[in-house]
């Protein structure tokens, strides 16, 4: 399905600290009108219909219209200037016949 980065992982961990009991980590997904993808990630408990897998010590779960659109897709923890540190969602590239 997806891949958290173990860079990204200890991010998650430290934020949920706060979180109490059992933080779980819902990654959502969806199309935009301009095709594009828009990704979010939030504290959330789960849900019926929801995939819930482990990674790295994070609880992850997927609502099922978001899953399609998170396949291949790696979450990452990044410096992207000095002191801009984000979540980045990178989408496997698809290759498309002619």
């Amino acid at each position: 399905m997806l891949t958290i980065t173990e860079e990204a992982a200890l991010q998650i961990r430290r934020a949920a600290e706060g979180e109490g009991e059992e933080a779980t980590l819902r990654i959502a997904a969806r199309r935009v009108e301009d095709g594009s993808i828009d990704y979010g990630l939030g504290f959330d408990r789960t849900r019926p219909g929801d995939t819930r897998v482990p990674f790295q010590g994070v609880v992850v779960v997927v609502a099922p219209d978001s899953r399609e659109l998170l396949e291949g897709t790696t979450i990452d923890f990044v410096e992207m200037a000095p002191g801009d540190l984000r979540f980045i969602f990178a989408a496997q590239a698809v290759e498309v016949a002619p």
